[in-house]
């Protein structure tokens, strides 16, 4: 039986980029998510949608499909003053509210005696994504 929307789904996966894997829980306990609630990027569950119980798949998702391109508009640097008191490290994740209350995250990707270069892309932004799926079960 296919996957339809709202059905529970137990899935094990990895996710390699470029060769490296990322993630896996291909030899420990599965995920558990209701299909077509977002918990999934949308490329994957589109792809995955026809599977059945016991069936694994390789499933590629370009960049654009999964976080978007990397978008070099997206850094920029600031006077290291405005992080006054943050103890600064390359790869930190930093997190502010927006004007409209929204939370966004910035990564440090620079640091300096007078300045600070933070990018707002998604780490995973411009990356292809390789997918080994096993759908385990569905309810």
């Amino acid at each position: 039986m296919a996957i339809k929307e709202n059905q529970i789904v137990t899935m094990n996966f990895e996710i390699k980029i470029n060769d490296d894997i990322l993630e896996s829980n291909l030899d420990a306990e599965p995920i558990e998510f209701t299909f077509g609630s977002g918990e999934l990027l949308d490329a994957l569950e589109t792809r995955i949608s026809d599977m059945n119980e016991g069936e694994e798949r390789e499933v590629n998702i370009v960049a654009k499909d999964a976080y978007g391109e990397y978008d070099e508009r997206l850094s920029e640097t600031l006077p290291i003053a405005d992080f006054e008191g943050i103890d600064l490290e390359i790869g930190m994740v930093l997190e502010a509210d927006g004007e409209n209350g929204e939370i966004f995250k910035a990564t440090v990707t620079d640091v300096t005696k007078e300045d600070v270069t933070i990018d707002y892309n998604h780490p995973l932004a411009g990356c292809n994504l390789d997918f080994t799926v096993i759908i385990q079960k569905i309810v």
